[in-house]
C-alpha cells in the first residue's frame, strides 16, 4: 500500500509481519544476497523489478580470516520490506544454504510477490519515491525513515583495527559494505574502522595517512558530526575519499548542498562520465540523494551521470579530496571502477 492510497495485492514469504518504510526500486538482475544485507537500504521496502528472484537461494554464512561475512555486506538483512513479481520456491547453485524465503524470517523482514512490478516501478518513476507499507494483518501508520539518523543505527559502536601494511587508512563506518572494507584489505592497507561520529583527532587513535567515508543510509546532512570531523579533516588537507553517501558528506564538508533525487539510482548499470576524460564507467549504484552541481571554489565534478546529469562524484583541483557517488567496491555490479581505490593510494604514497 503506498501513501497515494494505491493498493497492490500479493502472497507473503518471508516474516509473517507488516512494516513501513520508504518505498525504492533496484533494476539489478543479480546479486540479491548482496543487496538485501546494504546498510544503505536500511528503512526502505525494495521493489526488485527484475521478474524471477529466489532461484539461486542464499549463501552460508561463511567468514574470512577478518571475521567478515563471505557472502553477504553487513550482519543481518538491511530492507525493511522486499516487494517482487515471482518467487522461485526450488532453488538451486552448489553454494546456496537455505531459500530466500527462510533467510528472511530469520531475520524477521516480510516479503510480498505476484505484484505487478512494472506498474509499480512505472508509478514510482513517474511519481518518485513514496512512504508505503506491508500489511500482512495488523495495519501499520507510514513512516519516512529518512526523518531517522540511520547512519546511527548500522555504523559499529567502537573502533575496529584490521592489520595489513605499513598505509594506515581510517575507515569511517557510516554504514559501510564489506566489499569497501575488503577492497582497501586486499591492497595490503592497514585500516581503522570508525564509528561514524568518531573524533578523527583523538589522541588514542594510531596515526593514519587517509580517510575513507564510506556509504550508508538516508540523509546526508542528518550526518552533522560526520560532516564537522571531515571538515576538520579538509582544513588539514588529510588525503580523504568518499563512497556513495561519502561523497554527500565530503560535499557538504566542503560548503555545497545535497538534494533529493525523484527516484534515486538502484542498479547496476549505470553509465558515469568522467571529467576531462572521454572514459565512461558501468556502476553500481544505491542512492537517494545528490550533490548539487553548484560546487564551492576549488572544487570540480569529477564524474556525472550520463543518463539525467546528476553528479556521480567530486574532487579538489588542487587538493587531496575525491569521492564518487557510486559505488567502486561493486558487490553487485561490474567491477570497471575498482582502480579508483588505487588513484586514491597512489595520491597518498605520492
Amino acid at each position: 500500500m503506498l501513501e497515494d492510497g494505491s493498493v497492490y495485492e500479493g502472497s507473503s514469504f518471508g516474516a509473517w509481519r507488516s512494516v513501513a518504510g520508504e518505498v525504492v526500486f533496484n533494476t539489478g538482475m543479480v546479486g540479491y544476497p548482496e543487496s538485501l544485507t546494504d546498510p544503505s537500504y536500511r528503512g526502505q521496502i525494495l521493489v526488485l523489478t527484475y521478474p524471477l528472484i529466489g532461484n539461486y537461494g542464499v549463501p552460508p554464512r561463511d567468514r574470512d580470516s577478518d571475521g567478515l561475512l563471505k557472502h553477504f555486506e553487513s550482519e543481518a538483512v538491511q530492507i525493511a520490506g522486499l516487494v517482487i513479481s515471482d518467487y522461485s520456491e526450488r532453488y538451486h547453485h552448489w553454494n546456496a544454504a537455505t531459500s530466500l524465503s527462510e533467510w528472511l524470517a530469520e531475520h524477521n523482514v516480510p516479503g510480498i510477490f505476484g505484484i505487478d512490478t512494472r506498474a509499480l516501478t512505472k508509478k514510482l518513476r513517474e511519481k518518485g519515491v513514496m512512504l508505503g507499507k506491508i500489511v500482512c494483518d495488523q495495519d501499520v501508520a507510514l513512516e519516512d525513515p529518512n526523518r531517522q539518523n540511520l547512519v546511527a543505527d548500522v555504523s559499529i559502536e567502537k573502533p575496529i583495527l584490521y592489520r595489513r601494511g605499513d598505509t594506515r587508512l581510517v575507515l569511517i563506518d557510516c554504514g559501510t559494505k564489506n566489499n569497501i572494507l575488503r577492497s582497501l584489505l586486499n591492497r595490503d592497507i592497514t585500516v581503522i574502522r570508525v564509528p561514524w561520529n568518531y573524533d578523527l583527532f583523538d589522541p588514542s587513535l594510531p596515526s593514519y595517512q587517509g580517510i575513507v567515508i564510506s556509504n550508508g543510509p538516508g540523509d546526508p546532512k542528518m550526518c552533522t558530526e560526520t560532516i564537522e570531523q571531515v571538515r576538520k579533516a579538509i582544513g588539514f588537507e588529510i588525503p580523504t575519499l568518499g563512497v556513495c553517501l561519502g561523497n554527500q558528506i565530503l560535499g557538504l564538508a566542503a560548503g555545497g548542498d545535497t538534494y533529493k533525487l525523484k527516484y534515486g539510482h538502484r542498479s547496476q548499470n549505470q553509465p558515469c562520465l568522467e571529467g576531462g576524460t572521454s572514459r565512461c564507467y558501468i556502476t553500481s549504484q544505491n542512492h537517494g540523494y545528490a550533490i548539487s552541481n553548484d560546487l564551492p571554489e576549488g572544487w570540480e565534478p569529477w564524474f556525472v551521470n550520463a543518463n539525467d546529469g546528476t553528479n556521480e562524484g567530486i574532487r579538489h583541483k588542487t587538493k587531496p579530496f575525491m569521492s564518487t557517488q557510486f559505488h567502486p567496491e561493486a558487490t553487485p555490479g561490474p567491477v570497471d571502477a575498482g582502480v579508483l581505490f588505487d588513484r586514491f593510494l597512489e595520491l597518498i604514497r605520492h
